[in-house]
């Protein structure tokens, strides 16, 4: 693709997105998304509001203004492919293979949807492209146990959280062994190797004292679900992917300066990984390569070094060193 078809691309999906947008996008919305300069983010607005002209300043209560076309002159640009059906089914398999079976539902059901839309005529030409593209293209599947979740503890939860209301559950401990009863309210839910409810204990919560500390129930652990008929607020501060970006992995622990060392035969491969978002990476003059972030979870950090075998030493903290085997096995294949 030349550089002039390729600018022209990223105006028509930002001309899309200032379309989609009900609240506008912002300069900042422009960078991030499109990974551009402020330069090149003005130079982008600018360009979208040229060609269309209904595109407006929408007011705000926040300093930063925003921008949007109100008017779907846009519609033209949605010209669904083959392409676009394909990652949604490719998506949903990722869902069934993370054993997310009723948002893997969800996301096909959007899929249908689509293909309802298109005009006949459109749909004879993009079947044999779309049939081609699901024979060319596999999920490969995570090897181990993957926990089992009903569908419909999802939905259950999905709807105490949309409304904000308490749920309770039987909860099975790891270290009793025994079912304890919990009575929460669900703030959202955190996907990784294992699945958790984030939610505050309703103990937890007081009135005028500390605030209480946000909670993660393993879903799998989680039985006999209930929605209760009683409602709560929901603080309108509380973040959950700002509250845990210092986090490895899901467990909450006061974030330490992290330092690992890659073999110089791993380091081609490590660079390749984005291991937090705070990380910075140096090259060594012997070819390895340090990656240094600011982090907690500990725990998680070690498992997931284990993976990586005696190509990586952990140089910073202690602690996390003290978790790591004193001899590492020499994997037949890197991670």
């Amino acid at each position: 693709m030349s550089l002039r078809y390729g600018r022209a691309d990223r105006l028509i999906q930002l001309a899309l997105e200032m379309q989609a947008a009900r609240g506008g996008l912002t300069l900042t919305d422009i960078e991030q998304r499109f990974e551009v300069s402020r330069r090149t983010a003005i130079r982008m607005r600018d360009a979208v509001i040229a060609a269309f002209p209904q595109a407006d300043e929408v007011p705000s209560n926040d300093r930063a203004k925003r921008w949007r076309i109100s008017d779907p002159v846009s519609r033209p640009l949605l010209g669904i492919t083959a392409d676009d059906l394909t990652s949604l089914e490719n998506a949903a398999a990722i869902l069934v293979r993370e054993n997310l079976l009723d948002q893997a539902e969800a996301l096909r059901g959007v899929a249908s949807k689509i293909r309802a839309t298109l005009a006949a005529e459109l749909i004879r030409r993009i079947d044999p492209d779309l049939g081609a593209l699901a024979e060319a293209e596999g999920i490969a599947m995570r090897p181990g146990p993957r926990p089992a979740i009903a569908a419909s503890l999802f939905a259950t939860l999905r709807t105490a959280i949309k409304s904000c209301r308490k749920v309770s559950f039987n909860y099975a401990s790891r270290i009793s062994g025994k079912d304890e009863g919990r009575i929460v309210r669900p703030l959202g839910f955190l996907y990784g190797h294992r699945h958790y409810l984030v939610a505050l204990k309703d103990d937890d919560v007081t009135t005028g004292g500390a605030v209480p500390p946000v909670r993660f129930f393993s879903l799998p652990q989680i039985s006999q679900l209930r929605l209760l008929a009683e409602s709560f607020d929901r603080d309108p501060g509380f973040n959950l992917a700002a509250f845990v970006a210092p986090s490895f992995g899901v467990y909450e622990e006061a974030p330490v300066d992290v330092v690992w060392r890659f073999s110089a035969e791993a380091a081609p491969i490590a660079r390749q990984f984005r291991f937090h978002h705070s990380q910075t990476i140096e090259t060594c003059d012997d070819g390895t390569m340090l990656v240094r972030f600011h982090a907690g979870g500990l725990l998680e950090m070690a498992w997931h070094l284990m993976t990586w075998g005696r190509h990586v030493e952990v140089i910073e903290p202690e602690a996390l060193r003290a978790l790591m085997p004193d001899t590492m096995p020499d994997w037949p294949a890197l991670p």
